[in-house]
């Protein structure tokens, strides 16, 4: 499937849910693929989409060395955040998997020195034992300690779990009622078998890789 198909997609369930056209930004998740497959695949397309299209990695060293080749593109970070690769985040614009406070205020000093600093998503923990995320009972504090490092917070980021993408509903719909909660404007969640059903639910950022570079 190519970007243009998956971009169709998204306009598709974007009527499918009465939102209007362009309410959900398409983030191409570039993690594992090569630079010369990222040329071809994505930037050519970078016009479908107003300011192109981010790219998503999830690993620090990788997201480093693919910034340090196309620096003139918007770099997304969606992976776990480790605080010993905070270092390495200073081209990314949009961290959509922020956890603790310790994170937080990493970032934030080092953004100090940069001179600019990214904005954030809080991970919502989806229920599964092995996922990361901020459990709900602990989401306003957390939000709370974020905001006190001067970061801006965005919204909120989900990750559903594996299976039917139906069986994700509920957790789309509970991340989008603890975001219209703290006034949060962004949801980053489905992927490429379950996006159609984050846009049900108010998403405005999907994270597909997979169905991009079949």
């Amino acid at each position: 499937m190519s970007l243009p198909e998956v971009l169709a997609g998204i306009r598709a369930a974007e009527q499918r849910a009465g939102r209007p056209a362009g309410s959900v930004r398409l983030v191409a998740v570039t993690k594992g693929q090569d630079l010369e497959a990222i040329r071809t695949q994505v930037l050519p397309y970078a016009d479908l989409q107003p300011g192109g299209f981010p790219l998503g990695e999830g690993r620090a060293q990788e997201l480093r060395d693919k910034a340090a080749q196309l620096p003139d593109v918007e770099w997304h970070f969606i992976g776990p955040l480790q605080l010993n690769k905070v270092k390495y985040m200073r081209p990314v614009t949009l961290i959509h998997a922020l956890e603790d406070v310790r994170q937080a205020q990493a970032l934030a000093d080092a953004a100090a020195k940069w001179g600019h600093a990214p904005d954030v998503l809080l991970q919502l923990h989806n229920g599964e034992a092995q996922k990361h995320g901020i459990h709900p009972q602990d989401l306003r504090s957390v939000y709370a300690g974020v905001v006190q490092t001067g970061l801006n917070v965005r919204g909120l980021m989900v990750m559903a779990p594996e299976g039917d993408a139906d069986a994700a509903r509920p957790v789309f719909a509970d991340a989008a009622r603890r975001a219209h909660d703290l006034g949060l404007p962004d949801l980053s969640m489905g992927m490429s078998g379950d996006y159609a059903v984050a846009i049900e639910q108010g998403a405005t950022l999907v994270r597909v890789g997979r169905s991009l570079f079949l």
